[in-house]
């Protein structure tokens, strides 16, 4: 079977030239050369489609002879513009000479892609990465050499969408890839250590932090956590790592080289050690659906003690759906048909020597904590929700703290609130005088649906931080005939189910 083509990648800009970054970097700001700038120019269509990495329609939409134009041709789209034109809009020399561009005739061409990236606080900030991979996924990405670095991708917007977002001493970005994790923690965390096996990819970083404006981070080369040294600890770790299970490391970005989903494992056995007290590690990862083992099972395994764990299935494919997703992501399916035959039975001989049926593909945090039992839950929910979830994610675990803390008398002498944007839904056949249940369903944040009793629905009803749990199931127990006492030992459970689940908030 023939490799993929494995021409040199092209030099990459000079990391050590701020003053140049900075140039190019108001450059491009003057020029309107932003996510709101594109957008406008673009439209939302053409814009969409260029997240998709379909050009076209830009291409399309850049006719004209404008700055902005000029520019999304040039950095976006790779299209070499004649020098005069740029020298008018950039500066040309330093750009030159730092190796932002390079001459292509009479015309200058882009060395890497450029993308505006708008950051949460309305920020202008720019993702660099090699030429044609700013975006992968089903479409194949542009170049397939082994050290390739892409760009942002649904995946790293999910990790920087579940991020906890509170002010740090240190944050870890391990893998960092073209560096938008480091860029999202350097706004919260005084000390950013970007790690990552491929030097190119530190490279990009470096090139990343100093066109967005933001201060250089500590960029150290290894594996997982060999670059850590022992004595350090961090507040947050984030990692969107090469967690394809795949067939061999044939591509850096994605494939981590360990069998099945042992480098994922790995990653999350090891964080925890690596954790200060209260902090958080935040991966996306994929897992192995093994025949005769429960996958809720498998990882809650791999859960390090010491540590509370939230993990989140998102989406399950059965093994050829997986072998045609990165298959396709590697643009196999557009080569030679032999080959790209192949690569699938590959794909396959190795789930079968796994007995693997399916991958499962979510979300792991993980919270240091000093609880005698720390909590693990793990779940399913495919179901649309709110990005982003940081703040939702955060609010879990201190949720967990309060039950944790607070025995069922403790927690019948609590207030409670309930949660902003909480729906009642009655369901029933039409006519019946009576609902057959009743569900509390969220609109914000994990939208989760739970279906509750009558005395559940009327608890959270009334549950406006006022009155004591104990004192609102009093009441409802005079309104519906129960005795009081029955009633307070029956209901914690229920009480403890919304809470953790967010429908209702402890008041403080």
């Amino acid at each position: 079977m023939s490799n993929a083509s494995q021409s040199p990648l092209p030099p990459l800009p000079s990391s050590d030239r701020p003053e140049a970054a900075a140039r190019l970097r108001d450059a491009l700001l003057a020029a309107s050369f932003t996510a709101d700038g594109l957008l406008e120019l673009l439209g939302a269509p053409a814009y969409a489609a260029l997240a998709r990495s379909e050009t076209v329609p830009a291409l399309r939409a850049t006719r004209g002879d404008t700055p902005l134009e000029m520019l999304v041709r040039l950095f976006l789209l790779q299209q070499p513009v004649p020098q005069a034109r740029v020298a008018e809009v950039l500066p040309v020399d330093a750009c030159l000479e730092s190796g932002w561009l390079a001459r292509a005739g009479d015309e200058l061409a882009a060395t890497v892609d450029v993308r505006p990236y708008g950051g949460p606080g309305g920020e202008d900030w720019f993702i660099v990465s090699d030429l044609g991979c700013a975006v992968g996924g089903a479409g194949g990405i542009g170049r397939r050499e082994e050290g390739v670095v892409l760009g942002v991708g649904g995946a790293s917007m999910t990790l920087a969408g579940i991020t906890v977002r509170t002010p740090v001493a240190a944050a870890l970005d391990l893998g960092t890839g073209s560096g938008i994790q480091a860029l999202h923690a350097a706004q919260h965390a005084t000390r950013v250590v970007a790690t990552d096996l491929n030097p190119r990819a530190l490279h990009i970083t470096a090139l990343t932090l100093a066109l967005s404006g933001t201060a250089a981070a500590d960029l150290r080369e290894g594996s997982l956590f060999e670059p850590v040294r022992n004595d350090e600890t961090y507040d947050l770790i984030v990692s969107n790592p090469p967690f394809v299970i795949s067939p061999g490391a044939r591509l850096t970005y994605r494939d981590g080289g360990m069998g099945g989903d042992d480098l994922c494992r790995t990653l999350v056995q090891q964080a925890g050690d690596r954790l200060s007290e209260g902090g958080f590690a935040q991966f996306l990862a994929n897992w192995q659906h093994v025949e005769g083992e429960d996958w809720q099972d498998r990882l809650r395994s791999w859960v390090p003690p010491g540590c509370d764990a939230w993990i989140v299935q998102r989406e399950v494919q059965d093994v050829n759906q997986y072998a045609e997703l990165w298959l396709r992501d590697a643009g196999d399916h557009q080569g030679d048909a032999a080959e790209y035959q192949a690569r699938y039975d590959a794909w396959l001989d190795e789930f079968e020597a796994r007995k693997v049926k399916a991958v499962g593909f979510g979300w792991i945090t993980l919270r240091r904590t000093n609880a005698a039992v720390p909590s693990l839950t793990v779940e399913e929910w495919p179901h649309p929700v709110e990005q982003p979830l940081g703040d939702t994610i955060r609010a879990h675990f201190d949720r967990l703290d309060h039950l944790r803390g607070h025995d069922d008398a403790a927690l019948l002498e609590g207030h409670f609130r309930l949660a902003a944007e909480i729906v009642q839904e009655q369901v029933g056949l039409p006519g019946a005088e009576d609902p057959e249940h009743v569900v509390l369903r969220q609109h914000r944040g994990m939208r989760r649906a739970t279906r509750v009793d009558t005395v559940g629905a009327g608890f959270a009803g009334v549950c406006d931080g006022t009155m004591s749990a104990g004192r609102i199931l009093d009441a409802i127990a005079q309104l519906i005939g129960e005795d009081p006492v029955l009633l307070r030992d029956r209901t914690p459970a229920q009480i403890r189910l919304l809470v953790e689940q967010g429908f209702l908030e402890p008041v403080r």
